[in-house]
């Protein structure tokens, strides 16, 4: 599907399907990409997760 308007040249509208596909692919590829870094670095994603745990854990609604 091309993503400008051929007449205009204007970028077309996208639509909520478009939006969707490309967050699932965003978070695929970060999904991917904290695996790697923890294979990578275990000891740095051990933390990492702690402290998002941690901050998680003690946000305010």
């Amino acid at each position: 599907m091309p993503d400008r308007d051929l007449r205009s040249g204007e970028p077309l509208p996208e639509t909520p399907d478009d939006r969707r596909r490309r967050r699932a692919a965003f978070l695929r590829d970060l999904h991917e990409a904290e695996e790697l870094l923890a294979r990578v670095q275990p000891r740095r994603a051990r933390a990492a997760r702690r402290r998002r745990v941690h901050r998680m854990r003690t946000f305010r609604w």
